[in-house]
C-alpha cells in the first residue's frame, strides 16, 4: 500500500483557502449530474464546507465525508453541524482501503485529493470499487506548473520550484490536474470526460486573500517545515518568497490563474 505524506498540512493559512471551496467555485463540472436521493461518497472532505454545500444538491440522500487527518475531522464535524446538514456523516479512513462495500455510492467525489497521493490510480482503484455501476466518480486536481500570474517575479518563479520540490519530494504529483485523464483510463473506467477549469484572482480582495493565505502557507504551515528539512530551502529565502507575494497583492495589475484538470468517470 502506498504512503502518503500530505505537503500542505493543516495550518490556520491552509484551511483558510479550504474553507473558501464551494460546489459552484471548485466541482461546477459535476453539478449537472447531481440529483436528490443520491448517496455520496466525498473523499478527502478537509474542513467540509465543500461537502455540506454538495450535500444540498443530493439530500435527501445521504453523504459520507472521509479524511484521514484526525485534526481536520473534528473541524468537518464542526462545519456539518453549523450548517445543519443532517444528512452528512463525517469519519476516518483511508483512500486505499475505503470501509465500504463494493457498488455502495452513485456519486464518489474528490477534490485536490489525488495530487497529494504516491499512488493516484490505486486511489481511483478503489473510488471505482466503492461506485455503483452507472455511477459516477468524479475528480478535480490543480496544475501547479501550468498556474500563470503577472506582473512577472523571480519570488514566485522561486515559490513555484520549491513547491514543486516539496511534493515531489513526498512522491507526489503536483502537476496532477493534466494526468488525471491518463490515471482514469490506467484504473480501468469504461468512460471517462475530461475538462479543465481555472480559479482567477485578480480583484484587490480576491489578491489579498490569495497571496496572503500564500505569503503565510510558505513560512508557516508544512510546505515551509518540509522545505527547509528536505533543504529546498532555508528559513531567509521563504521568507524573501512571502515578500514576493506581498508584492504581488500590492500591485494593481496582480493577476493569478489557478488552473485545473477534471474527469469524470464511469465504471
Amino acid at each position: 500500500m502506498a504512503t502518503d505524506r500530505y505537503t500542505h498540512g493543516h495550518h490556520e493559512s491552509v484551511l483558510r483557502s479550504h474553507t473558501w471551496r464551494t460546489a459552484d467555485n471548485s466541482a461546477a463540472y459535476l453539478l449537472a449530474h447531481l440529483h436528490p436521493g443520491q448517496q455520496l461518497l466525498d473523499v478527502g472532505c478537509g474542513p467540509g464546507t465543500l461537502t455540506v454545500d454538495l450535500a444540498t444538491r443530493v439530500a435527501p440522500g445521504a453523504v459520507t465525508a472521509v479524511d484521514n487527518a484526525g485534526a481536520v475531522l473534528d473541524i468537518a464535524r464542526a462545519t456539518v453541524e453549523r450548517a445543519g446538514a443532517t444528512n452528512v456523516t463525517v469519519q476516518d479512513a483511508d483512500v486505499y482501503a475505503l470501509p465500504f462495500p463494493d457498488d455502495r455510492f452513485d456519486v464518489v467525489h474528490a477534490h485536490q485529493v489525488l495530487q497529494h497521493r504516491a499512488d493516484p490510480v490505486a486511489a481511483l482503484v478503489e473510488m471505482r470499487r466503492v461506485c455503483r455501476p452507472g455511477g459516477l466518480v468524479a475528480a478535480r486536481d490543480g496544475d501547479y506548473p501550468a498556474m500563470a500570474w503577472h506582473p512577472a517575479d523571480p519570488g514566485l518563479d522561486r515559490w513555484l520550484e520549491v513547491y514543486l520540490a516539496v511534493a515531489r519530494t513526498n512522491a507526489a504529483e503536483p502537476a496532477a490536474g493534466r494526468h488525471l485523464l491518463a490515471w482514469s483510463r490506467a484504473a480501468g473506467f469504461r468512460e471517462v470526460t475530461p475538462s479543465a477549469s481555472a480559479w482567477c484572482f485578480a480583484t484587490p480582495a480576491d489578491r489579498e486573500w490569495w497571496g496572503g493565505a500564500w505569503a503565510d502557507r510558505i513560512t508557516q504551515s508544512s510546505v515551509a517545515e518540509q522545505a527547509m528539512a528536505a533543504g529546498h530551502a532555508d528559513r531567509a529565502e521563504l521568507e524573501a518568497i512571502a515578500t514576493a507575494w506581498r508584492r504581488w497583492i500590492s500591485d494593481p495589475d496582480g493577476w493569478f490563474a489557478v488552473v485545473h484538470g477534471e474527469v469524470l468517470c464511469r465504471p
